[in-house]
């Protein structure tokens, strides 16, 4: 059974950090591309970031260029997304997800991942 659980988030000022966790199992993690994405009340969900396990590509959207960063750690299956000098238009539900590295030909494009976590919501506070 395929299993994504996020872990990490909570309520923080703005300016403030926070590092998700994405822990992963029931695949192939090496052959797989993990990504995060974020949806916040009444908007679409949007793609943060993505890491390629196979071969270590990161991928970011413009809103977390230069704050956010991923990576991953093979050997614990689990992906993580340090977030730095958040701003309160960061606050949403994040998601994390993956799909196969050959069908996922958007990184930040949600409708090419198979299997998404339940969430972890950030909340960025002034």
């Amino acid at each position: 059974e395929v299993q994504l659980v996020e872990s990490g988030g909570g309520l923080v000022q703005a300016g403030g950090s926070l590092r998700l966790s994405c822990a992963a199992s029931g695949f192939t993690f090496d052959d797989y591309a993990i990504g995060w994405f974020r949806q916040a009340p009444g908007k679409d969900r949007d793609g943060v970031a993505c890491i390629v396990n196979s071969d270590g590509k990161t991928y970011y959207a413009d809103s977390g260029k230069g704050r956010f960063t991923i990576s991953s750690d093979n050997a614990k299956n689990t992906v993580y997304l340090q977030m730095n000098s958040l701003e309160l238009e960061d606050t949403a539900v994040y998601y994390c997800a993956a799909g196969s590295w050959d069908t996922v030909v958007e990184p930040l494009a949600g409708r090419f991942y198979s299997y998404w976590g339940q969430g972890t919501q950030v909340t960025v506070s002034s």
